[in-house]
Formats: structure tokens, C-alpha cells, sequence
């Protein structure tokens, strides 16, 4: 019996992700916040679905000997090291969009509770206290919202503050014009915003330049009224600067959800009045919840499955154009049967050459397919779209990705080509045609070709004679094996031929043996694509 790949839960996570995993998997859970727990659960487990308590960083990354895929149910990645993860073949998966609309929802919340002063005239009426003028606020209405990152969830919030008579300006280097004002929104330089806003609001990704880009020369230049919003990443806004800001009265307030160490201890702006403190709660609705464990979960069966994800993130081709999309599954498949055509011969050398249409946009995707074909009959573990370049690199196998608009018969034309250890050389072209997407080959070692690729082919070359096909066929009809379709392609110059057979199954090995013996074929390769 097979054993069912493990999954490990190393946090609480909704009960529809146990159920979006079904019943294909061991599912095993420990407390990714103990080290000791982690390091020990994480040795023999295929995937490990976490959020953002558990730190799968190099140390637990070695510590996993079968791990495939690390899934983050959620957008953030900062506890997860996806340059060990990459190195070591593992897919790293989240869930983009399963919370931006309760990451909208809380930022205009935040905005909302600090022009009103809600959480101060909470503490207040709680302590006995009836104190209506010293938490006056202000209206929204005609104030101006400063978006800083105007992606998916800047984007929702400034629809959603439109709708309260605001005047939207936004600093994204990443956006249009014409995509900013879709969402009513004005794009301006930083500086113009920092010192225009009412209320600023930063939903930027924290790399090393985003890093303290609110910082005292910012808060130098907002009004003194103005008051800062943080629901996306701990310390993009200084942690320093923003108390000391807040103390001279440099500005009016602050609503963070997310801090540079979490949980967050001994933050001394919390204790201020003026200061609205939530403990990371961007993502804490049980909708996101749920859609991010139902998101990764399928993004785990996807990975350990073998198929390419389109969440992966340390993998180029993530989100695959739609005219891309339909060669993922060509590419594979010539990669099966180029390696097959080498015959037990390692290559060298693999280019993967993308022509026509689609060659003007990202076609990465294509060469991890092609790669992840050309490994998977060769090596014992399960390639994935991650790992098969790392097999490449290990095996000391070069590949080029090359792209032409040039095409001569076809609208669109994968070719791979492999350079062999003993010197020869192959090639194997092949296309996508129809509406309902027929995979086709359409040439093999430089002979043309145009017929379907099925699960069982026989691929022959040999000298052309009369009575090959006539030989094949009794061969294969004593075994009984029923050929589906046939296509032969003659060279006259050098009187040779390549026939490509499609069957109705497997042939086994010593029929392969005996056709090539019968037929004096200098190649004889069967492909079974069907496993």
C-alpha cells in the first residue's frame, strides 16, 4: 500500500482547510512556535501549512528531509526563508488574496476610530468618566486620504473611502495613472502626499528599500492634524520616529496592527492616548481565515501532486498568461519524450525554445514544465516544478530558454533540444491548436510531423524501405497491441524516416527490442505518458 504523503499543521488553522485537503493526506499537527516541537515534527513531513507564528527558516528548512512545500495561509512571508527553501527545491505557496478585503476593512476602521477618537473615549466611559468635549473628532468628509501602495488592498480601501466624499491621492511607482483614477484615486510623488494628507495609510510590501520609509523626515513634513495608519508590514513606519513624532506633537495619532517583533512587547508609543494598538488582527476575520487555509490547502495538493501552482512564489511563472498557460502541459510532455529519445544517454545541454505569439510575454513557466518532464523518468523522487531546476543544476545539466516570434508553419511552436553526453543531438518540436487545445507534435530530430501526442507512441528511426510498416504492424498485432494512428516523415535526402505510432497501450520491452531489430532502427523509443 502507498503510503499518504504528511501534512503538517503547525498552527490553527479553519476546519474547511482539513476538509480542502480531503482524504489523500496524514494530517499531523504541533506547535510551530516551539522550536523543539518544529525541529522534531518537520523531519519526515511532505508539506507544513503554517501562519505567521511558526519560523520555517534554513535550520528548519535542513531539519526537513522529504519536505516539498511550505504553505502560508495568508499574504506575509516574513517567517518563512524562501532563499533555503528555493535552494533546497521546496515550494513556498500563500494565499495572495484571501485577505485583502479584512486588511481594507481594519485600515478603514483604524481611520474611522482615530478621526472620532472611538478607543480613547472607550477607556474613558469605561473608567467612570463623561468627557464629550475632550474627545471631539473630525469628519472624513473633504479631508484628504494619502494611500501609500495602491496594490490590491490600497486599492479597496480607497474605493471604500470614496464613498465617504474624500479626496484620494495615492505614491505607487508600480500604477498607472489611468489604474489610480479606476479606483478614484490621483497619484503624486511621495513628498507631495506626506505633506498634503489628512490621514496616511501605507500598504507597501517590506523589502529593504520600503523599511522605515515613514520616518522622521516624513513625519518632519506631515501637518501636525495628520494621523498614520499601519495594517501591512511591522516597520515600514520607524517604530522610534513614530513615538517620538507622537510625543512632540509632530502629529495627531497613529493606528498601527503591525510591529518589527511580534508579539509586540514594551512598544512605548502603545501607551499613548492618541494611539490606536491591535495585535496584527489584519487578517483576523473567520472569512479570511477560510479562505486562506482553503487557498493553501489546494495550493498543497496542486504541489505534492506535481502540477504547477499558480501561488508559488519562489517560482517564476506564478501567474501564467492565459495564451501561456495551454503549452504548460505540451512542454512537460516534450520533456518526457526527449529524454525518452536519448535512450538511458544523460544530457549535457537542454534548451527550450519558445516561438511565436507568445514568445513577446513571460514563458517561464514553459522551461520549468519542460525541465520537470525531462526529470520525470529519471529520477526516483517526484519532480516538481521547483525542484527540476535544482536537479538540472545538480546533475551539471545546462539550460537556455530562448524565444523568437519567428515561426514558420505555426502560430505558436515549443522545440526543445538536448546535447547528449556521447555528443549526438536531438530536438522535439511541438503545438497547441484548436479551442480545445490539441497537444501535437510536430517534429522530431528535424523531421516535420503534425499528430496528436497520446499516452502509448512508438518513435522509430531507420533507413526507409518497403515493408517497415508492414513488419511494425505484425509485431505489435502479435503482442496485440492496436495502433491508433500512425504518421511517417521521410528525409530524401538522406532516404531515412521517422514513424511516430500512437497505441491503444504499453509496449513492453522486448517487443520495443524486436521492432528495432526487424526494422534496424538507430532509435526506438517508447513513450508512456499515461503513469
Amino acid at each position: 500500500m502507498t503510503e499518504k504523503p504528511v501534512v503538517l499543521i503547525a498552527e490553527e488553522l479553519s476546519p474547511a482547510t482539513i476538509e480542502a485537503l480531503g482524504p489523500d493526506f496524514e494530517i499531523r499537527t504541533t506547535d510551530g512556535a516551539d522550536r523543539t516541537q518544529l525541529l522534531s515534527a518537520i523531519a519526515d513531513v511532505d508539506a507544513i501549512l503554517v501562519r505567521s507564528a511558526t519560523q520555517v527558516d534554513a535550520e528548519a528548512i535542513a531539519a526537513a528531509h522529504k519536505l516539498k512545500v511550505i504553505a502560508r495561509a495568508g499574504v506575509g512571508l516574513d517567517n518563512i526563508d524562501i532563499k533555503a527553501a528555493t535552494a533546497a527545491g521546496v515550494m513556498v505557496v500563500n494565499a495572495p488574496t484571501s485577505n485583502v478585503i479584512s486588511a481594507a476593512e481594519l485600515t478603514v476602521g483604524h481611520i474611522l476610530g482615530l478621526a472620532r477618537n472611538i478607543s480613547a473615549a472607550d477607556r474613558s466611559m469605561k473608567q467612570g468618566e463623561w468627557k464629550r468635549s475632550l474627545y471631539s473628532g473630525t469628519e472624513l468628509y473633504e479631508k484628504t486620504i494619502g494611500i501609500i501602495g495602491l496594490g490590491r488592498i490600497g486599492a479597496l480601501v480607497a474605493e471604500r473611502l470614496k464613498a465617504f466624499g474624500t479626496e484620494i491621492i495615492a505614491y505607487d511607482p508600480f500604477v498607472t495613472a489611468a489604474r489610480a483614477s479606476q479606483v478614484g484615486a490621483q497619484l503624486v510623488e511621495l513628498d507631495e502626499l506626506i505633506e498634503r494628507s489628512d490621514f496616511i495609510t501605507i500598504h507597501m510590501p517590506r523589502t529593504p528599500e520600503t523599511l522605515g520609509m515613514i520616518n522622521a523626515d516624513a513625519f518632519a513634513k506631515m501637518k501636525n492634524s495628520a494621523c498614520v495608519v499601519n495594517v501591512a508590514r511591522g516597520g515600514l513606519i520607524d517604530e522610534a520616529d513614530l513615538d517620538a513624532a507622537l510625543r512632540a506633537g509632530e502629529i495627531a495619532g497613529a493606528a498601527i496592527d503591525v510591529y518589527v517583533k511580534e508579539p509586540a512587547k514594551n512598544v512605548p508609543f502603545i501607551e499613548l492616548d492618541n494611539v490606536v494598538a491591535t495585535p496584527h488582527l489584519g487578517a483576523s476575520t473567520a472569512e479570511a481565515q477560510e479562505k486562506a487555509g482553503i487557498s493553501v490547502a489546494r495550493s498543497v495538493r496542486l504541489a505534492l501532486e506535481g502540477d504547477l501552482v499558480p501561488d508559488a512564489v519562489n517560482i517564476a511563472g506564478g501567474a501564467i498568461d492565459k495564451d501561456v498557460r495551454p503549452g504548460v502541459p505540451l512542454a512537460e510532455k516534450l520533456g518526457r519524450i526527449l529524454t525518452a529519445l536519448g535512450e538511458d544517454e544523460a544530457l549535457a545541454r537542454v534548451e527550450v525554445k519558445i516561438a511565436g505569439e507568445i514568445a513577446t510575454k513571460d514563458v517561464t513557466s514553459l522551461k520549468l514544465s519542460a525541465l520537470k518532464g525531462v526529470f520525470t523518468d529519471v529520477v526516483s523522487d517526484k519532480v516538481s516544478y521547483v525542484n527540476a531546476p535544482v536537479i538540472a543544476e545538480q546533475r551539471g545539466v545546462d539550460v537556455d530558454l530562448v524565444t523568437t516570434a519567428e515561426t514558420d508553419y505555426f502560430r505558436n511552436e515549443t522545440i526543445l533540444t538536448g546535447a547528449l553526453s556521447n555528443g549526438d543531438n536531438l530536438s522535439v518540436g511541438g503545438t497547441v491548436t484548436g479551442p480545445k487545445h490539441i497537444i501535437k507534435l510536430t517534429s522530431i530530430n528535424g523531421y516535420d510531423l503534425e499528430t496528436p501526442i497520446t499516452d502509448y507512441m512508438l518513435i522509430l528511426e531507420y533507413e526507409d524501405r518497403p515493408g517497415i510498416i508492414a513488419a511494425m504492424g505484425t509485431l505489435l498485432g502479435t503482442a496485440s497491441i492496436n495502433i491508433a494512428g500512425m504518421q511517417v516523415s521521410r528525409s530524401e535526402k538522406n532516404k531515412r524516416a521517422v514513424s511516430v505510432l500512437s497505441l491503444d497501450s504499453a509496449v513492453p520491452h522486448e517487443v520495443v527490442e524486436s521492432i528495432r531489430k526487424v526494422v534496424n532502427a538507430n532509435r526506438a523509443a517508447h513513450i508512456n505518458l499515461a503513469d
